[in-house]
């Protein structure tokens, strides 16, 4: 009898032992060290020319809540900006033809997101009193094919 329980007990602690290692099996997510994608640039507030404009591909093979907003993006950032705030304010939007979605991971740690702003399907983030730092931007798309977008980085609106 003693044998049986105590091969039960290691049966249960072997599938114990699997369960904790799949619940701490890292997750595919957003990897702020990464390097983007589409590029890095530094600005400084009254940057010319405005806006910025980047070239890229929005989505990604994986699907995120962060920031409140379902997506599909990219493991890597899709651009990375760094920023020395000024009194203006500092706008993100995206346009593309497919329905798309911001994610930014702010200079604080911050993750904000946004999807179809101004009765569009194009996402826009305005940041009235925006931080001196490292933004870490995603281009998502709501569906989970990857589609041709523009990001545009401005203080102009």
């Amino acid at each position: 009898m003693k044998l049986f329980a105590h091969r039960r007990l290691a049966s249960q602690l072997g599938a114990l032992v699997v369960l904790v290692c799949l619940a701490q099996a890292p997750l595919e997510a957003q990897d702020v060290s990464l390097a983007p994608t589409f590029g890095v640039r530094t600005l400084r507030a009254g940057f010319l020319p405005d806006p910025v404009v980047i070239r890229l591909t929005a989505g990604g093979p994986i699907r995120t809540n962060l920031g409140g907003v379902n997506a599909s993006v990219a493991n890597a950032p899709d651009f990375r900006l760094f920023y020395t705030a000024g009194a203006l304010p500092l706008t993100f939007r995206a346009e593309s033809a497919a329905d798309t979605t911001l994610l930014i991971n702010l200079p604080d740690g911050t993750w904000i997101a946004n999807d179809d702003a101004d009765g569009t399907l194009n996402p826009r983030i305005t940041l009235p009193r925006p931080q001196s730092g490292r933004y870490e931007i995603w281009v998502g798309t709501i569906g989970r094919a990857n589609a041709p977008a523009t990001l545009f980085i401005t203080e102009l609106r």
